[in-house]
């Protein structure tokens, strides 16, 4: 996969959880995609789409910095945007396999959104 392929489907992925459009972006999951962060894991496409459903529920913006690429790997640094926390910066390792995201990897500082708590 080229690396322009890689991160336009990262992109899309962004923009579909921005616009709350998860039929997109559940069909560029794969079926087995996976998804661990400071807030939770997920083990299919199904449950990475429901967590991010949820999460779209206090999310107001995500706003993209700047997305690096190598290969079939897109970094997104952006600033996700919540109605529970001033926004808050977020490092995103999207790996890419047969033209589907299949693991994402997330970390940023949660304390904003969980009361202080680690």
């Amino acid at each position: 996969m080229t690396e322009n392929i890689a991160a336009k489907l990262v992109a899309t992925y962004f923009e579909s959880w921005r616009s709350r459009d998860f039929d997109t972006l559940r069909s560029i999951l794969a079926d087995d995609a996976n998804f661990v962060g400071p807030l939770g894991t997920a083990e299919t496409g199904d449950a990475c789409r429901q967590g991010l459903e949820g999460l779209s529920k206090i999310t107001t913006d995500i706003v993209i910095r700047k997305m690096v690429t190598d290969g079939n790997d897109v970094i997104t640094w952006f600033e996700l945007h919540t109605t529970q926390a001033p926004p808050m910066a977020v490092a995103n390792w999207s790996h890419i396999e047969n033209g589907k995201i299949k693991r994402i990897r997330v970390t940023f500082d949660p304390r904003p959104l969980t009361g202080g708590k680690k």
